[in-house]
């Protein structure tokens, strides 16, 4: 058994080291509640702007063409993968890089040539490591999602789905579900799907039969919201992201200071014995000291 000093110390590090995992889960834990907040003020832009497409691609008679919209035989694909700077999140950015990784290796299957862009150093780090190339590394995102980092990286992908470097893009990301829940999901990107548009056969098309009047033109305006949806789209998914992040982070500190304290209290029953003990063995040595000198 350790003696007390030993024991002691241990304790005391574990009180240091359960100080750090608390503050961390009560920052966490006001980071989440931001996030949320924001996932819950953005939904209702993002239901609307697809509505106010699906609204004037309907109103729009014949094919409607945009770059965006094009779809054709994929050599190239590309994988926007969204995850965290930091660790210290459980199995958090483990399972999303897994996921990514798995749909990576079934495009590579396919035959497609294959690139990764990164959102958060975990990704960057584990593609690098496991050879996957990596086109573009965006590292330095807010914690709380800004719409100028969602804007930055979707001018990017838009202008290299139009050049024809990259003939379909998909995100994979942690969707949240809650605290407890973050889960890794893959969705396309680019070409922007028909029934964003309303195109959708399954749908009633009625609804968007409202008259409008547009100007300067249908076309000219969509050519305008393309680019905002897709920038909103990746907007969404960077603060679903986040959201898991914090929710991931809080959990995993919360189980971490709570093993602090049931250690401890091992530890507190373990120095009192070795403390006991040591008592016991003075006052026998003290007993048999007197014993011998009678």
């Amino acid at each position: 058994m350790a003696n007390a000093k030993e024991i002691k110390r241990r304790m005391q590090s574990i009180t240091n080291t359960k100080q750090i995992t608390n503050a961390m889960k009560m920052v966490s834990a006001s980071k989440l509640r931001r996030a949320q907040k924001q996932i819950g003020a953005g939904r209702p832009y993002q239901e609307k702007l697809r509505q106010v497409l699906a609204q004037v691609s309907a109103s729009m008679s014949g094919e409607i063409s945009d770059p965006l919209l094009e779809v054709r035989p994929v050599k190239h694909e590309a994988f926007l993968v969204i995850a965290s700077n930091k660790g210290l999140a459980g199995g958090f950015n483990h399972h999303v890089t897994k996921e990514a990784h798995r749909v990576i290796k079934e495009a590579q299957a396919a035959g497609h040539e294959v690139s990764v862009i990164a959102v958060g150093r975990k990704v960057n780090e584990y593609f690098t490591k496991h050879g996957v190339p990596v086109d573009v590394a965006y590292l330095d995102t807010h914690d709380i999602p800004d719409p100028y980092d969602s804007e930055v990286i979707a001018k990017e992908i838009r202008s290299a789905y139009e050049t024809g470097k990259y003939d379909k893009v998909s995100i994979v990301y942690p969707l949240f579900r809650s605290v407890m829940s973050q889960v890794p999901t893959v969705v396309p990107l680019l070409p922007i799907a028909g029934e964003t548009l309303g195109q959708d056969e399954d749908k009633d098309a009625s609804k968007y039969s409202v008259d409008y009047i547009f100007e300067p033109d249908a076309a000219s305006i969509l050519s305008q919201l393309l680019p905002m949806y897709l920038s909103n789209q990746i907007h969404g998914c960077m603060a679903d992201a986040k959201t898991g992040e914090h929710g991931a982070r809080m959990t995993a500190m919360t189980a971490a200071t709570d093993n602090a304290t049931e250690l401890l209290s091992k530890l507190e029953i373990s120095y009192n014995r070795a403390r006991q003990a040591a008592i016991t063995n003075e006052i026998t040595e003290i007993v048999a000291g007197a014993n011998a000198l009678s």
